[in-house]
Parts: structure tokens; C-alpha cells; sequence
């Protein structure tokens, strides 16, 4: 046994390491392996986090945390080195319905929170596909996005307080539960969206908002991309500050979710070019749902939507983001590259019209999904080649074409998109984050070899 393996079952309760098959049995997501890790650190509290990252400095132990293990950028590969789950740190600690925020431990379940708060009338507005298994330390190691960005923003702007566990065992805690706190370098941003390569997040405070009385949700039918663009600004306007999301399907997708052996069916029949799911969360129901028709009907007279549907009910609307969440029909085109870019909306058509061409071109019989949150920028972008050996090829022609783009919009850089983010990054920006790793992490043991070569 490893010494440090020795000093950590000295350390932490009995039950909290695993090793041998009950860790590799452990390292599974639903996209993929996440190797076979030489154990499992399970910390049922801060202290004991900070423990197990005394003892791994001391020994010079690679540690690779771990959240809810839904990321899809090899962020929480642990092949032979030691993983630290915070699956045992999942408490909701308090909500304060007058200061609107939630304190919760990192292991947290996203669903859990969003419950608890909507309990006491109140809004956790992150959502994403992975509600029910993404935790909140690992949200916020990512700055996970979602469907409502366009409105409530990043995990970033949802963070009032941190805590957070450095290398060395040093626990720093900036828990203050404060929307202005202009006191010098706000060191909790350090740590959101640093994929667990700085510190690793053990507990958090974050904003919530009042819960919205009407939620009111439609897809529409387009018929061409320069009136997605308008359609986006209409509703800003018309909603008033309301509008929550506008996520939008191209046809090869919205054919994935509503065809056999998906469950989903048609809600507008096929044939459309873009399918759009929009959703405004106001205080008044009579009066939005009122205004919410109003301007559809509005758009459809004046030409920016072909069809709309609206839904009636609570069901209608979980059918409707059924259709959006249901990314398991990907793996119909299997094997498949998953990609998340963010570009100006300007210069969407022109980048996919280039990279169906340049794969087109290699690849005849590829297949090319795209669907995502254009409100903010950001396109899933999911290609089939038939061939995995071809992936870093067809990174290629994904990531070269980007004008002025991210390589990454929500997802994270993790191991898998480490090679190209040089392309979204200067050189000196690639310096400073360089010079924070080593004064943070100056042995390179929190999540070696991610996000930094």
C-alpha cells in the first residue's frame, strides 16, 4: 500500500477509502470510464478534506476531485492516482428567505437544492440536463451554465460566498453572504471555473431569487436563421426583463427526440429549419400568460415564427423540455464527438456552414447535430464520423473554424480540450494562469494534468 494510503485510512473514519475493485467499480459516468483509480477518498467534512490534502502534499499524492462525474471533458480522470469525492458533503445547511440564499455543502445534489429553495417560494435558477446527479461544488468548479444563462447568468454570479480547500490543507473560507463585498482581490473567483486545479470547493453560499408564479413556455417553428436573431430580441423586449430561455433545435436534432426509440413525438411536425424552445418566468399569471400569447401571435403575423405551440399545463411544459433534455439520442449516431463552442450569433450560419463543408468533404456520410442555447452564444455541436480514431482530426476542423469563438462555452477544458485552448487563450493569459497554479498548487497534486499542460 502507497504510504500515503496508509496515513489516510489512519486518518479518516473507517469506510471513508475505497480501493482495489469497489474503486474501479466507483469510476463510471455515463459517458465513459474514468480509468481505475488507485482509491477513493470519501471526506464527510472539511477538516477531513483538509486532511487528506495535508497527508497527499506531504507525500506529493495527485488528487482529482469529484463531483457528480457528469462532466463531458475527462475533467475527473483518475486512472491510477486518488480521487476525493464529496459525495458524503451533500447538506443543505440553512436557507435565509430574507437575505435569499441557500448554504450548502459541495456534495449537494443541484435537484436537492432547487427543491429545498422552491419549498421556502424561492429560485435556484441554475438548470441543466444533469440536474439530478451534477453537484454543486462540481457546478461550481466548472461555472456551469445551463438553460436559463440568457437571464440569471453563470454559476459565477450565483456564488455570494466560498469555501474552499487549497493543496496544502489550508482551508479558506469566504463565506460571507454578500452581493457587495468590494474588499480587495475577490478570491472565490479563483476557484469557480477552475475544474478543482487550484482548490477544491467544500461548501458554498449562494443567490437565490423569488420564485416566479408563472412559468410560461412555447415552441416555435423558423424558417430561416436570420430570423432567429430578431425573434431573440422581440421577445427581450416584449417580456420585459422576463424572458428565461431561448434554446434552439436545428432539424437533425429535433428528428432525434421525436422519432422512435425516442419517447418523444412531434409537438410541430418535422420540416421546419430551426425549432425554437422559449420561456418567460413573470409574477402574474393571468396577466403573462395574456402578454405571452399576445406576442407570439404577434411574431407569427409578422413573419418571425412559422408556428408556435403554448403550453397549458405543467405537463406540457416538462414534455416540451423533454424534448430539449433528451441528449441520450446522440448516442444514436454513436461513435459521436460532443463540442461546446460560444461565437457571436453574427457568425453561426457562416461557422456551421464551414464545418459541414470541411466534414463533408472528408467524411461524406458524417452526421452533424446541433442544438443550444443561442441566447448566449453557446452551440452543442455533436459529429459522427463512424470512426473514433478520427476524433482529433475532427477537433480540428471544429476548433480551427471558430471566429472569435470559445472552445469551450460551459463544458470546461478537463484533459480533452487541454491541446486546443491556445485557441482561445493568449499567450499571456496562459502565463498568468500558469504563475496561479504555482502559487497555489506549486507541487501540481489538485487535478494534474487538466485544463494545463
Amino acid at each position: 500500500m502507497h504510504p500515503a494510503l496508509r496515513a489516510l485510512a489512519a486518518t479518516l473514519p473507517e469506510n471513508a477509502i475505497l480501493t482495489g475493485e469497489a474503486a474501479k467499480a466507483q469510476a463510471y459516468t455515463p459517458w465513459g470510464t474514468l480509468g481505475a483509480p488507485l482509491a477513493i477518498l470519501r471526506p464527510a467534512t472539511t477538516d477531513q478534506v483538509a486532511a487528506c490534502l495535508r497527508i497527499a502534499s506531504a507525500h506529493a499524492l495527485p488528487i482529482t476531485p469529484w463531483g457528480g462525474k457528469t462532466g463531458l471533458v475527462a475533467g475527473t480522470y483518475a486512472d491510477g492516482i486518488v480521487a476525493l469525492s464529496l459525495e458524503r458533503m451533500n447538506a443543505i445547511e440553512s436557507i435565509d428567505p430574507d437575505a435569499a440564499t441557500l448554504t450548502a455543502e459541495a456534495g449537494c445534489i443541484l435537484a436537492t437544492a432547487c427543491a429545498a429553495a422552491e419549498a421556502r417560494n424561492l429560485l435556484l435558477p441554475l438548470d441543466l440536463g444533469a440536474r439530478g446527479s451534477a453537484t454543486i461544488g462540481g457546478l461550481i468548479s466548472t461555472n456551469a451554465g445551463g438553460n436559463r444563462v440568457l437571464r440569471f447568468g453563470m454559476m459565477r454570479d450565483m456564488v455570494l460566498g466560498l469555501e474552499t480547500v487549497l493543496a496544502d490543507g489550508t482551508i479558506v473560507s469566504a463565506m460571507k453572504p454578500l452581493i457587495k463585498n468590494n474588499t480587495g482581490y475577490d478570491l472565490k473567483q479563483l476557484f469557480i471555473g477552475s475544474e478543482g486545479t487550484l482548490g477544491i470547493v467544500t461548501r458554498a453560499v449562494l443567490r437565490l431569487r423569488p420564485l416566479p408564479a408563472s412559468q410560461l413556455t412555447a415552441l416555435l417553428a423558423v424558417d430561416s436563421f436570420q430570423k432567429l436573431p430578431k425573434l431573440l430580441r422581440r421577445l427581450e423586449a416584449e417580456f420585459a426583463g422576463t424572458l428565461s430561455a431561448f434554446e434552439v433545435m436545428w432539424p437533425e436534432f429535433y428528428h432525434l427526440v421525436t422519432t422512435p426509440p425516442a419517447l418523444g413525438t412531434p409537438i410541430l411536425p418535422h420540416g421546419a429549419n430551426f425549432y425554437v424552445l422559449t420561456e418567460a418566468m413573470g409574477a402574474h399569471p393571468d396577466p403573462d400568460r395574456a402578454r405571452f400569447e399576445s406576442v407570439l401571435a404577434a411574431c407569427l403575423e409578422d413573419g418571425l415564427a412559422q408556428d408556435a405551440v403554448i403550453a397549458k399545463s405543467q405537463a406540457e411544459t416538462r414534455r416540451l423540455w423533454a424534448l430539449r433534455d433528451d441528449v441520450a439520442q446522440l448516442a444514436r449516431n454513436a461513435p459521436v464527438v460532443h463540442f461546446d463552442v460560444s461565437l457571436p450569433i453574427a457568425g453561426m450560419e457562416s461557422y456551421l456552414a464551414t464545418i459541414r463543408a470541411r466534414l463533408t468533404a472528408r467524411w461524406p456520410d458524417h452526421t452533424l447535430v446541433v442544438f443550444g442555447h443561442l441566447g448566449d452564444g453557446n452551440l452543442h455541436v455533436i459529429v459522427g464520423v463512424g470512426d473514433e480514431s478520427a476524433r482529433h482530426a475532427v477537433e480540428q476542423i471544429i476548433y480551427e473554424a471558430l471566429p472569435n469563438g470559445s472552445v469551450s462555452a460551459e463544458h470546461g477544458i478537463g484533459l480533452l480540450k487541454r491541446e486546443w485552448l491556445p485557441l482561445s487563450r493568449s499567450a499571456p493569459e496562459l502565463a498568468v494562469m500558469r504563475a496561479m497554479k504555482s502559487a497555489l498548487d506549486p507541487q501540481n497534486i489538485l487535478n494534474r494534468g487538466k485544463v494545463l499542460a
